[in-house]
């Protein structure tokens, strides 16, 4: 066998597992969603009935999941989607507030046009879906403007530091964006980080997104705080 046959048989994808990765991001997208709410039991069998696919096809996409944080497997209870703790809450915030403001200075220092019509196109769209009240679509237009801002400030790192971070702070934020004008407040402050991104204004676009962030922790952990007190009163 000479070095290229060999090298070959090594690196040859025999079976891409598109089944698992689909389910993996049919059960992501109603994780992130809130149709499947934290602390709720992913029961397989359920699941195999419901997506029409076998159990191995379930686990597997449930161990993708388990490694992104967004499932847990709890003993005697089995796969349940994750919670998050106050403390973890925190460091959460904490962290992408440096990582995010870091983002929107990179974005506004580079000012490429392309990243500026994504971002507005983003905010246009979350305009849309908060004039009517449609939570689901302000999630899915929040999600595309955060993606448009990671992608936008052209470091990987960055990139992938941010991911499992919004990946865990979805968790949260279709309760807390469904508190009593919440939703407007995130508008505006999103709306500001545009335009200092727009106007190329690096100092301005980190002060942005860094208080966009510190607001979206206050609503959070107080959601939790409320969440955790009511908890401990019940039976």
């Amino acid at each position: 066998m000479d070095k290229r046959t060999e090298l070959q048989s090594t690196l040859r994808i025999d079976d891409v597992p598109t089944v698992r990765g689909m389910v993996a991001q049919k059960l992501r997208e109603a994780i992130m969603s809130g149709t499947l709410k934290p602390g709720q039991r992913l029961v397989e069998r359920e699941l195999c009935e419901m997506m029409g696919v076998s159990r191995p096809s379930i686990r597997e996409a449930l161990r993708l999941l388990e490694a992104d944080g967004l499932v847990n497997t709890v003993p005697h209870r089995g796969p349940v989607v994750s919670t998050i703790s106050l403390d973890e809450a925190k460091e959460l915030y904490a962290a992408r507030a440096v990582l995010e403001g870091f983002a929107g200075r990179e974005c506004a220092r580079l000012h490429d046009p392309v990243v500026v019509r994504r971002i507005g196109e983003a905010l246009a769209k979350l305009k849309t879906a908060a004039a009517s009240s449609d939570l689901a679509g302000c999630l899915e237009a929040k999600t595309e403007f955060y993606a448009a801002l990671i992608g936008g400030c052209r470091n990987s790192f960055i990139e992938r530091m941010l991911k499992p971070l919004h990946d865990r702070i979805t968790l949260l934020r279709a309760t807390s964006m469904s508190q009593p004008k919440r939703i407007n407040k995130s508008l505006r402050e999103v709306t500001a980080i545009w335009r200092a991104i727009q106007d190329g204004d690096p100092d301005r676009a980190e002060e942005c997104c860094v208080k966009h962030v510190k607001a979206a922790a206050t609503a959070a952990l107080d959601m939790i705080a409320r969440s955790s007190a009511k908890a401990s009163l019940e039976p």
